[in-house]
C-alpha cells in the first residue's frame, strides 16, 4: 500500500444540490447523472492497489461508503470514506490534510471530483515532484487548481478566496510567504459551466477511454437531444444553449 494518501474532494450527487452551475444548463437529472459518472471514472482510475484512495465527502451525514459499494461495487473495497470539515473549501482542504497525516501517510495528494479526465499520470507527475517541493500544485485553465500536493499540512489555504480565478497564484504567494517551495504540473481543465462539458465532451470524443462512464453519459445526453430523424428537438426552457455543438 502506498505511503502517499490520494483525497477526492467530494460531494454526495442529489439532484439540485450537485454542480448547480452546470445543472442551471443542463438540468438538475441530468447533472446528477453526469456527476455520478465522473465519481465512477475516478474510481475507475484510482481504486486498487497502486493508490490509497480515500473519499473526503460532503454533506457529512450521509452513508458514503454505502454509497460507493453501491456506485463501483467491485472497487469500493479499495477505497476509504472520511467526511469533510471546516466552514470554507479552505478549510475543509486543510482538513483533509491534517486527517491523512493522522492517519500515518508521509504525504497526501488532493484532487477535486470535477475533472473524471484527470490521468494515474499526472497523480504520479505529483507524487514524484513532491520529492523536491512542499507543495505542489496543478493548476486548472480557469485560475484554480485541480490537484494540491503535499508533506505536511500546511495552511496554504486561510484567506485565499476560492473558486476564483486567482487561487493558484495567491496559493503560491502564500506558500513563498510560509518560506515553501512550490513545483506546478501540467494543466487540466475542470467542469463546472456548459461550455466546460463541451470541452471534455470533443475530449472524450478523441478518446473515450480517458473517462468512459462519463463518455457514455454524453452521448446518452447528446442522443435525447435528438429525435429518431436526427432532428433538433428544441427545448423551451433554453437548458441546452449549445446543444448542437455536442460532439
Amino acid at each position: 500500500m502506498s505511503d502517499v494518501a490520494l483525497v477526492v474532494m467530494a460531494r454526495y450527487p442529489q439532484p439540485g444540490t450537485t454542480k448547480t452551475r452546470l445543472a442551471r444548463s443542463l438540468g438538475d437529472a441530468e447533472t446528477h447523472r453526469l456527476y455520478q459518472a465522473f465519481l465512477t471514472d475516478l474510481a475507475g482510475h484510482f481504486a486498487g492497489p497502486d493508490f490509497a484512495l480515500h473519499w473526503a465527502y460532503t454533506p457529512a451525514d450521509v452513508d458514503y461508503a454505502a454509497f460507493v459499494r453501491e456506485l463501483v461495487p467491485d472497487l469500493a473495497g479499495y477505497t476509504h470514506s472520511f467526511p469533510q470539515q471546516g466552514a470554507d473549501f479552505g478549510a475543509r482542504l486543510l482538513h483533509a490534510f491534517q486527517w491523512t497525516q493522522r492517519q500515518g501517510y508521509a504525504a497526501a495528494i488532493v484532487i477535486g471530483s470535477d475533472s473524471p479526465h484527470i490521468t494515474r499520470a499526472l497523480v504520479c507527475q505529483a507524487q514524484a515532484a513532491l520529492q523536491e517541493a512542499d507543495v505542489v500544485l496543478g493548476p486548472a485553465d480557469d485560475g484554480g487548481y485541480y490537484l494540491i500536493a503535499m508533506r505536511e499540512p500546511y495552511d496554504v489555504f486561510t484567506s485565499i478566496p476560492m473558486s476564483t480565478s486567482v487561487v493558484t497564484a495567491l496559493t503560491v504567494a502564500r506558500a513563498r510567504e510560509l518560506d515553501l517551495t512550490v513545483k506546478l504540473i501540467d494543466p487540466l481543465f475542470d467542469v463546472d459551466e456548459y461550455a466546460d462539458l463541451l470541452r471534455l465532451a470533443e475530449l472524450l470524443r478523441v478518446d473515450h477511454a480517458l473517462a468512459p462512464a462519463t463518455s457514455a453519459v454524453i452521448t446518452s445526453l447528446r442522443s435525447e437531444l435528438y429525435d429518431h430523424d436526427s432532428t433538433y428537438v428544441c427545448d423551451p426552457t433554453g437548458r441546452y444553449p449549445a446543444a448542437l455543438d455536442l460532439p
